[in-house]
């Protein structure tokens, strides 16, 4: 495919970029809410909304957050490795811890799972070191090459302030600002004194790079982890809401009286005959009055209905249904283990895509730096093992790994320990290396010596 050429209007692409994001903003906004708890009453029947709408204008049975949460917390980045260069390794790591992003790379996967995409932007600081930052759908838009999901071609990010609002532009060979104060219905060019209008983009390639979820082959954009569960969440919220409706009205025995004439005040408007209370007789003179109970509404109905929506969003999202603490014993042990299966699979399949976005990031790091490392191919991202173990079940497998010849470096990263730590502990073992070497251990004499 042939280079794609600067745009003759930057802020034509600006706002065409713009329409597009515009446009995915109520969808956007919907899949936040729906991880907030923040979910639509649409199923809600209106005797619920009369008897409930004040005090339940948000209620919601929330959980699609736990769809999100169980899957992010089991995505965590613990390095990299770029060939047999270890010193790349080292400078990567350094980057990303300079950059806070064992936090903020949390932030994007959950960014990316809740909607869909994220994105890490890559530029310079004011020292010229590397600076990644992670930005939102709501504010970022990338634009690829006609043909070409892999070529980005351009980018676009957003955001309002207290004067108006503001946007920068980036394409592989420039990158605009603009700005539009508030009333103003056009964008203009950001000029300063103290930097040039465009900027040059030094590493001839647009600096954003995304963090798609679910990525496909029909679509730039990914998919939200719990968008194929939306209707069964709307579900339960019906079926809890109509469980409440009848906690209120028919969830407690209601008593009934017949063949009894009903008093009036002085008024003439009817009186409750009683004042029901648990240190009360209800009597009757008129020997034509029956009473009697209704019994009350059974709510299990309501419990069983809820429980079988829930296990399909447990089935649909390979979200161990443990998780979701339904009926039964809690499982242990191996049980466990064979219910987190689907669980441990999804988070593999997430780091290998994740994983080739963090790795671009490293490589545009080094670009920043004018580093021939921004060329390498060969780099990969270390995660932590989405598996959760026991003690003794890691410290077993890794006494096995040890006896087939598996590297000790390696072995502390199978362990979990982070980039830092096991560059300390090489720093030991030197150290303890050259203690034995500078300070011997004494020769001990036979105790039975030969004569």
């Amino acid at each position: 495919m042939a280079d794609y050429e600067e745009p003759t209007s930057p802020l034509q692409l600006l706002k065409q970029l713009e329409v597009e994001l515009g446009d995915r903003q109520v969808t956007l906004t919907r899949l936040q809410d729906y991880h907030d708890g923040k979910h639509r009453l649409a199923f809600t029947s209106e005797k619920f909304r009369q008897s409930f709408g004040g005090m339940f204008a948000a209620f919601a049975d929330n959980w699609c957050q736990l769809v999100v949460d169980a899957v992010e917390e089991r995505l965590n980045v613990e390095g990299f490795r770029h060939g047999d260069d270890p010193n790349a390794d080292r400078d990567a790591w350094a980057i990303w811890q300079r950059n806070n992003l064992d936090a903020d790379s949390q932030l994007a996967h959950s960014e990316a799972l809740i909607k869909g995409d994220s994105y890490a932007m890559v530029w310079a600081d004011d020292e010229g070191q590397p600076k990644v930052s992670i930005e939102s759908p709501r504010d970022v838009i990338v634009r690829y090459a006609p043909g070409n999901r892999k070529e980005r071609i351009a980018a676009l990010k957003r955001w309002k302030d207290d004067d108006g609002w503001r946007a920068v532009l980036f394409t592989k060979n420039f990158v605009y600002k603009f700005d539009k104060d508030n009333g103003d219905d056009e964008w203009h060019a950001c000029r300063t004194t103290t930097e040039p209008w465009p900027l040059v983009n030094v590493m001839g390639i647009v600096p954003v790079v995304p963090l798609v979820n679910r990525a496909s082959l029909t679509s730039s954009y990914g998919v939200s982890e719990f968008l194929n569960v939306i209707p069964q969440q709307d579900a339960v919220n019906k079926l809890l809401a109509d469980m409440l409706v009848a906690s209120e009205y028919i969830a407690f025995p209601q008593r009934y009286v017949t063949g009894l004439e009903i008093p009036v005040d002085e008024n003439g408007r009817e009186k409750a005959p009683f004042q029901i209370a648990l240190d009360k007789l209800l009597i009757a003179e008129d020997p034509q009055a029956r009473f009697g109970t209704l019994s009350a509404g059974d709510l299990q109905n309501y419990v069983t209905g809820i429980e079988t929506l829930v296990q399909h969003i447990a089935s649909q999202t390979r979200t161990p249904p443990h998780y979701f603490y339904l009926g039964g014993n809690f499982p242990s042990g191996d049980a466990i283990k064979s219910a987190e299966t689907g669980l441990v699979a999804k988070a593999r399949r997430k780091m290998r895509f994740f994983g080739e976005g963090w790795e671009e990031v490293m490589r545009l790091c080094f670009k920043v730096l004018d580093d021939p490392r921004g060329d390498i191919t060969n780099g990969e991202t270390i995660w932590a093992d989405p598996e959760y173990r026991s003690e003794s079940e890691l410290a077993d497998a890794l006494i096995k790994r040890s006896s087939i010849g598996v590297p000790r470096q390696q072995l502390w990263e199978d362990a979990g320990y982070t980039q830092t730590q096991i560059s300390r502990f090489r720093t030991m073992e030197a150290d303890d290396a050259l203690n034995a070497l500078l300070n011997p251990a004494p020769i001990q004499a036979p105790t039975n010596p030969v004569v």
